[in-house]
């Protein structure tokens, strides 16, 4: 079995002693109940990796040494997901999904039919949800690099991200159940790609000529339509194949 990952930043170095406790330590030693001997994998969601021998185990807290310190390469092309905000608990298993698929950046956007509405102190704590989210997918699924969660957007916002990352060479795709050009059909020699996920509702014309018009493509992804909770995962399932973003297997 593989060894459990825990957050743990900064990261000790080498050799040296290192200290899991708070909501990790309690997470390891009363939930998982590690014990003293086994292995466990530290990681500070930027790419480091510490391998580390656990040597004493309280009740919230374990007491670790460092085998060896590494780093693990980001996936490329870097993907950026553009999530128009679901409605009720589909908003956070959009995110889980996402961050489990290998989403590199997560940026919830308030699409024009979206029913949920970020305002006011909601957006803090809508964006801070997220991140709790995609913490504790990426510990799940074994990532060294957390994903971002990026603020909320506007449509105008989004435009912007879009103009940007394809003045620099990357490429934008739009999720669109018209659209004649399926994600197959498009070649992904770039260093960065956007992604953009509308509502429920689906993006409204005014909104797909406004992204279109800054260098968005938009494609389908086949026959069946997704919900939105759902389609940034399998979209990155895809970019995953269709690139060399799955070459490099899990560390470990």
């Amino acid at each position: 079995m593989a060894p459990p990952v825990f957050h743990l930043d900064p990261l000790p170095a080498g050799g040296d002693a290192a200290i899991l406790d708070g909501a990790e330590g309690r997470h390891a030693a009363t939930v998982r109940r590690i014990r003293v001997g086994e292995r466990v994998l530290l990681t500070d969601g930027r790419g480091g990796v510490a391998d580390c021998t656990v040597t004493a185990a309280a009740r919230d807290v374990i007491e670790l040494v460092v085998a060896r310190r590494s780093e693990v390469p980001a996936a490329e092309p870097r993907v950026t997901a553009v999530q128009a905000l679901p409605k009720g608990e589909r908003s956070e298993l959009a995110v889980e999904l996402a961050t489990e698929a290998g989403a590199d950046v997560i940026i919830p956007w308030q699409a024009n039919r979206c029913v949920a509405r970020w305002q006011g102190p909601k957006i803090d704590k809508g964006v801070q949800r997220w991140q709790g989210t995609a913490i504790q997918a990426a510990k799940q699924s074994r990532r060294a690099h957390f994903p971002q969660i990026g603020e909320l957007h506007t449509t105008a916002q989004v435009a912007e991200l879009i103009g940007a990352t394809v003045a620099d060479g990357g490429r934008a795709l739009v999720l669109h159940e018209s659209a004649r050009a399926p994600l197959t059909s498009l070649t992904f020699a770039v260093p960065a790609v956007v992604l953009v996920v509308g509502p429920e509702g689906g993006i409204d014309d005014g909104e797909l000529a406004m992204l279109t018009a800054r260098g968005a493509t938009a494609v389908h992804l086949g026959p069946t339509v997704l919900r939105t909770s759902t389609a940034a995962a399998v979209t990155l399932g895809a970019l995953g194949a269709l690139t060399a973003r799955w070459a490099e297997p899990p560390f470990d």
